[in-house]
């Protein structure tokens, strides 16, 4: 699997830069008092703040940050320069090359792919447009308003009659499709759900999934160095876990076999398991 990723161009900081933030920047963002640094973005009119605050770690700020270039000098700073924004662009690449070329070796075509958390769709599109091969996804979100850009994005990419978008909440997947699943999506929702919570809902698509079926999803280091910033300003409170500790999680589903790739900002890293031959299930066919 790591020829699939080794051409990627990704993003890293420059030297003088890396020494910025360890010095200066992020011991100003973590420690300055949050009400002032709160009031300094409602004055500059960040967008980037004002997602968060409305729903933190949501479908609107991740746009923002996928983009790059948001019309607000503020934001541009925020996202060209700030550690977990270019990081966030370093997975997306990422995990939309590995689901690429995960559906290429689906043998069932078009190959499905559930994806939770989804957002409006921004990485499995991506794949989409990458893969040799044909594939449907299904997008999963509790924000329904994500959808109507998702449709959008699904109508510049040539993807309108193969993307399906259902609204609630991922908890509950398993009331909302019976369809076999091919490859699943867990792409920056597990640093918002807890142990018991995470295991649910992948013991509840394990059982769509044939064996040796994938799952995607990613963990999340505290190396960007900035949390204290994320939890007091923007009321982002995400949790960090290693590698290890989901891999043990997802096993607790039947998963296994995992192989692990990380961005070179070592705050992300995309992790691919197979679901083992364990556990009982009979996935229907597509419908």
């Amino acid at each position: 699997m790591e020829s699939w990723v080794a051409d990627i161009e990704f993003e890293r900081p420059s030297g003088v830069g890396r020494v910025m933030k360890k010095l200066l920047i992020n011991p100003i963002g973590n420690h300055m008092p949050g009400k002032l640094l709160r009031g300094l973005l409602r004055f500059t009119r960040s967008e980037l703040a004002k997602s968060n605050w409305i729903d933190p770690g949501g479908w609107r700020s991740m746009v923002i940050s996928y983009d790059g270039s948001p019309e607000r000098m503020v934001d541009r700073i925020l996202v060209k320069s700030g550690t977990i924004p270019m990081a966030a662009r370093n997975r997306k690449k990422l995990a939309a090359r590995l689901i690429a070329k995960l559906i290429d070796q689906v043998e069932q075509q078009p190959a499905h792919v559930l994806c939770l958390g989804a957002g409006p769709g921004h990485i499995i599109m991506e794949a989409m447009a990458q893969a040799g091969h044909q594939a449907e996804a299904t997008l999963v979100d509790i924000s329904e308003d994500a959808f109507d850009y998702g449709r959008q994005l699904a109508e510049r990419c040539g993807l309108r009659d193969r993307v399906r978008f259902i609204q609630g909440d991922v908890r509950d997947i398993k009331k909302m499709l019976d369809n076999r699943v091919d490859i699943v999506k867990m792409i920056g929702i597990c640093e918002y759900l807890e142990d018991d919570q995470i295991v649910s809902i992948v013991k509840a698509v394990s059982g769509m999934m044939p064996p040796n079926a994938s799952i995607v999803f990613n963990s999340l280091s505290n190396r960007h160095g900035t949390d204290a910033f994320f939890r007091r300003v923007f009321g982002l409170h995400m949790i960090h876990r290693s590698v290890e500790q989901l891999q043990s999680l997802m096993g607790q589903a039947g998963f296994c076999d995992f192989d692990s790739f990380a961005e070179p900002l070592m705050v992300y890293e995309v992790v691919v398991g197979k679901r083992g031959p364990g556990r009982e299930n009979s996935p229907k066919g597509r419908e």
